[in-house]
């Protein structure tokens, strides 16, 4: 064929070039292509096949043979497959089940706070010494002191009655002390002794 150079066998002209068409330079013959050039210019070889009789594929704006286009396919599932491969899709071993932990029983904690028991303002006893008739503060707090040791005389009045002498020497008679319902020395020590203890 004409235009076609002779190359050895087996030599792909997949790179080179075509030549394109040379026109006249001539104002004359502006447009018009030389006679040799005007086959490959004008008639097209039939549709699917090269010149030579290959078959062509067209991608992409490029003509391609089917060789090629089946080097390219294969290459691209090559590089396909490898990424699997990469991927572990291919490996023969089933993926390991994660581990099944089963949770641990609720923990039943019990708490526990320590409770203060309430405890009464202390209770003071007289600061001297007290005999029935007496009045005032010092007969209420002895009236509390009894009232909190367990030997009660009634409502803390102040007033050192009947009542606060009874309970007086049940108090007396519980610690060994002479019975006479007379807060002296002797009972004002124990009164003491007994609401420090």
């Amino acid at each position: 064929m004409e235009g076609y150079e002779e190359r050895e066998p087996g030599y792909d002209d997949w790179f080179d070039e075509p030549q394109p068409p040379t026109e006249t330079q001539s104002g004359a013959n502006r447009g018009v292509y030389d006679d040799d050039d005007v086959e490959e210019v004008w008639v097209l070889p039939e549709e699917g096949t090269h010149a030579s009789g290959r078959r062509e594929i067209a991608i992409g704006g490029r003509t391609l043979t089917t060789t090629q286009a089946a080097i390219i396919a294969a290459s691209v599932l090559a590089l396909f497959f490898a990424i699997l491969a990469a991927a572990g899709v291919f490996n023969g071993k089933k993926a390991a089940a994660p581990p099944v932990t089963t949770p641990p029983p609720p923990r039943t904690v019990t708490v526990t706070t320590p409770t203060s028991t309430p405890t009464a303002p202390a209770t003071e006893a007289p600061s001297q010494t007290l005999s029935p008739g007496a009045t005032g503060d010092q007969v209420k707090t002895l009236q509390r002191a009894l009232t909190a040791l367990g030997f009660s005389p009634g409502k803390a009045d102040g007033d050192y009655g009947p009542s606060t002498q009874t309970a007086v020497e049940k108090f007396q008679a519980a610690h060994g002390l002479a019975a006479d319902g007379v807060v002296g020395q002797q009972t004002l020590a124990a009164l003491q002794q007994a609401l420090s203890g």
